[in-house]
């Protein structure tokens, strides 16, 4: 059965999947013969491609993910290009960490975060509130627990703050009470079934604004069954460290949550100083760890935007990391 889901899901991607602010993610990694590439969270390989192009039979492209889909694309990519390749299952911040253990060392690393197309697009995997299937939301399905679990046995408390802190959901109070009321009666299974008890805990004003009414909701707990705001602040220190002197990362986020990280975390590494070896340690001779490479978040044009809709919450953000000796 497995097998069947697998092939299912990995016809939906293929048809579908367009890589979001990909010319700017190839500008800022700047790929060239011979480089060393970290992709996160490889997904349907659309981001890879692009890359993978510039760095000649001497370079080497190394893929993470945590969907088993993944691996199913990354062997036709891997097929396609003249670099070399390896692809590594798992949860990109353990992975990352695993390559710093091995001595491996990166002149760029890009991670594309959140749910991916080819994850949304497949309904038996739960991810979406416009079609009705089993509430699961989990990136790898090797995981224990799925969003039904989460549903049907967390504590109020629990739902509520998931909703207000990884959903931003005005009312995560009153949807959290709701959902606790209907698991006594009859469960909630479905995603259906979980957009029906939001729309009734909702006031009927939020039925109709802008954006779905479950919006908010579905964010939180794929946040919370993928433990996605942990493993990213797990990854972007040995993503950094990973890197090459001169060696660049690219972040893309989808919602606040990610991008505040990301960029606090940027940030922190641009006002944050060294001393390049062999240099007297002197207030004047001191270099910030990193320079950033983009003023301000980029983000998707209205041509993007009006190609790929879901391309429009985006925002990446890269820094470049300085080198540990002057050049002259």
């Amino acid at each position: 059965m497995q097998s069947v889901l697998l092939a299912e899901w990995r016809s939906v991607a293929e048809s579908h999947h367009e890589p979001v602010l990909a010319e700017d993610v190839v500008r800022l990694l700047s790929p060239r013969a011979g480089d060393v590439v970290v992709d996160c969270t490889f997904g349907a390989g659309g981001h890879a491609r692009r890359i993978a192009g510039g760095l000649g039979p001497d370079g080497m492209y190394i893929a993470i993910d945590r969907d088993p889909v993944a691996a199913e694309h990354f062997r036709r990519f891997a097929d396609d290009v003249v670099c070399q390749t390896r692809f590594i299952a798992g949860n990109f911040a353990d992975v990352l960490a695993q390559l710093l253990d091995e001595g491996i060392r990166a002149d760029a690393v890009v991670m594309d975060l959140g749910v991916s197309s080819m994850q949304i697009d497949a309904p038996e995997r739960g991810f979406s509130y416009a079609t009705d299937a089993p509430l699961d939301m989990r990136m790898d399905p090797g995981l224990a627990t799925s969003a039904a679990d989460l549903v049907a046995h967390a504590p109020e408390d629990d739902l509520r703050r998931w909703f207000r802190d990884y959903g931003e959901e005005r009312y995560a109070g009153r949807i959290a009470r709701e959902l606790v009321r209907r698991r006594a009666e009859a469960g909630i299974e479905t995603t259906g079934e979980l957009v029906d008890a939001i729309r009734a805990a909702v006031p009927a004003p939020a039925n109709f604004a802008s954006g779905h009414p479950a919006k908010r909701v579905f964010q939180a707990l794929r946040i919370a069954v993928n433990s996605e705001l942990e493993s990213l602040d797990s990854a972007l220190t040995p993503a950094f460290e990973l890197l090459n002197d001169g060696g660049r990362l690219a972040v893309i986020s989808f919602h606040s949550l990610e991008d505040r990280r990301v960029k606090r975390f940027m940030r922190d590494r641009v006002r944050r100083e060294i001393y390049p070896a062999g240099v007297p340690v002197r207030g004047d001779t001191a270099i910030s760890e990193a320079e950033q490479l983009t003023s301000r978040a980029i983000q998707p044009g209205s041509e993007e935007t009006d190609r790929n809709p879901r391309s429009r919450s985006a925002r990446l953000r890269a820094v470049r990391r300085h080198p540990e000796t002057p050049t002259s």
